[in-house]
């Protein structure tokens, strides 16, 4: 029996039709007590053991009953269950798995996997791998932070512009993760220099200021929520509403493809190299687009420091 024909027959035995208040609510009780009963049930199975024989047979009558008073609730709704029941398939794969729908690779698998600027010419295109060189200079009391790629910066010093040392100056990591898991990143492509000027509607919808700008507030965002939770150190997962707070402020924008989950390991990569970043006072950033990867090294891993930085 598939859900819809278990709605249809579900409603044949509902004892308080309509639509009215008394009515949507009757069901909505029934769901919570239910879920009692069936908590009660489980109480009983930990304190007597297997002395409880009939739990299995008491949790598949709970969960019938469950199920009944979901598909009453769907009814007075005006909600067909087999629907709400994809739209959920829809939304939990969306959240947990790595890809934006099941016919393409995972970031797991180390392939190509389809980027959003393949149709640009190569110099307009996100570098598919690169390294960047984070450096935190100190003057007395003055903080500030310059990125840099071949031994040119890009960008502007950055500073906390706080009133006390949050980190946030090394917050163009969170950029770079972006760029290398979701492949999409307004404001690395100023940085770089890459953005995609032979199609005047691209650059101005995707390339151009207010899409960075949305860029910087999900930056800005998802910051304050790290705030609050040791800057994710620990983590391995998001607030879903997090997360779809995200996806509404791209839903405009070609990243809108991109799964819950996919924004979840970009913001995690990225803040497990901001963490390093900020406890090393800077270091290299390698960016991988092609594994969906960003990573840290120490700086005196290797003897490519720049020697020197020209601002543009």
């Amino acid at each position: 029996m598939n859900l819809r024909d278990f709605q249809l027959e579900a409603a044949k035995t509902d004892q308080v039709k309509g639509d009215d208040d008394k009515s949507k609510l009757v069901p909505l009780l029934g769901l919570a007590g239910e879920v009692g009963t069936l908590l009660s049930e489980y109480k009983k199975f930990l304190r007597d053991g297997g002395a409880h024989q009939r739990f299995h047979e008491q949790v598949a009558e709970d969960l019938g009953d469950l199920l009944w008073y979901v598909a009453n609730v769907a009814t007075k709704f005006n909600l067909d269950l087999d629907e709400v029941a994809q739209a959920n398939l829809k939304k939990v794969n969306d959240r947990w798995t790595l890809h934006s729908n099941p016919s393409q690779r995972t970031l797991f698998d180390r392939h190509p996997r389809q980027l959003l600027d393949e149709d640009a010419i190569p110099t307009q295109q996100l570098p598919r791998k690169f390294t960047v060189v984070i450096n935190e200079m100190r003057e007395g009391e003055s903080v500030r932070v310059v990125v840099s790629r071949n031994s040119e910066q890009i960008g502007n010093d950055l500073t906390d512009n706080a009133y006390e040392d949050d980190g946030y100056r090394f917050h163009d990591v969170f950029h770079l993760s972006y760029a290398a898991v979701l492949g999409w990143s307004p404001v690395t492509r100023k940085l770089l220099d890459v953005k995609r000027k032979d199609n005047g509607k691209t650059d101005e919808v995707e390339d151009g200021a207010r899409a960075g700008i949305i860029e910087e507030l999900i930056s800005q965002l998802v910051y304050t929520y790290a705030r609050e939770h040791n800057f994710l150190e620990g983590v391995n997962s998001l607030d879903y509403h997090l997360l779809k707070t995200i996806q509404s402020l791209v839903a405009d924008r070609e990243v809108r493809v991109r799964s819950a989950a996919e924004w979840e390991t970009a913001i995690l990569q990225g803040y497990l190299v901001w963490r390093d970043i900020r406890e090393n006072g800077g270091g290299f950033v390698d960016v991988d687009l092609l594994a969906g990867s960003v990573s840290f090294r120490k700086t005196d891993q290797t003897s490519s420091h720049p020697a020197h930085l020209s601002h543009k």
